[in-house]
């Protein structure tokens, strides 16, 4: 059987040796509460978890700034191989969130009392990821678009090469994409922790999550594609021949 007291001890006290010392692993273990002051024992979890999305939302915003600067350069290889690190950590974050899931509405209130007025809304990583989508479109822009004499219908569709210009594009779409599903997986996990019904959450917060699922970093590398399909499909009707024969409602609509 375990001794709780001494695993706890263990878990509070480890033994430092090279690699916890090179990783501050005593400074680390000291950034959540005292394994004796938690409220509900699945707060260490809720802790640990945000602490690990600012850790990463951390090195996504150093990575997006190496990228800028690969941008300048036109270092297109180095650009596509750090944004697929990014897209990982999108992943991973995402992911991660599922293990809150673990946690009871129950057990979440314990942990809410003692949040104040915060949310996720304010996390300082979050905050600044916000910002640096748009001067990273702006580096794009002035290096893929403008200094080629392109617009970005002629990376998508009038010059297509399937070039660096568009591999580019692609992945800062894939960004925006996955930054979006974040949002959306966060959303659900709310629902499933509090209730977005919940009167306590009547007003901006609820606003604020809503409106950040419509938002895109990066609208005109999603606009372009209603463009080329409206102009695709004046070419050949709104809505095509069936090529089954068969007269169903609405098929044939092009969805």
């Amino acid at each position: 059987m375990l001794d709780k007291i001494e695993v706890h001890n263990r878990i509070e006290t480890p033994e430092m040796k090279d690699y916890g010392v090179y990783l501050s692993v005593d400074r680390l273990l000291q950034c959540q509460k005292r394994l004796a002051d938690l409220s509900t024992p699945d707060e260490l979890q809720f802790q640990i978890v945000h602490q690990i999305e600012e850790l990463w939302m951390k090195l996504m915003a150093f990575t997006l700034a190496e990228i800028d600067g690969h941008m300048a350069a036109r270092e297109t290889m180095r650009v596509l191989t750090l944004f697929g690190r990014v897209h990982r950590i999108m992943q991973l974050m995402t992911d991660q969130l599922a293990l809150l899931e673990t946690m009871s509405p129950f057990d979440y209130q314990a942990i809410r009392l003692l949040l104040g007025n915060g949310s996720g809304q304010e996390s300082p990583g979050f905050q600044l990821l916000l910002t640096l989508p748009q001067p990273l479109w702006a580096r794009y822009k002035t290096v893929y678009l403008d200094a080629a004499g392109r617009s970005v219908a002629d990376v998508y569709d009038t010059g297509y090469r399937h070039d660096d210009a568009y591999m580019v594009a692609e992945a800062m779409v894939e960004f925006d994409e996955l930054f979006q599903l974040f949002r959306a997986h966060h959303i659900q996990l709310i629902h499933r922790s509090i209730g977005m019904g919940s009167k306590s959450l009547k007003g901006r917060p609820v606003e604020l999550l809503n409106a950040g699922m419509r938002h895109r970093f990066f609208p005109e590398l999603w606009d372009i594609r209603c463009e080329m399909t409206d102009r695709w499909g004046a070419e050949y009707g709104v809505k095509r021949a069936s090529i089954s024969g068969a007269s169903a409602a609405g098929h044939g609509s092009g969805l």
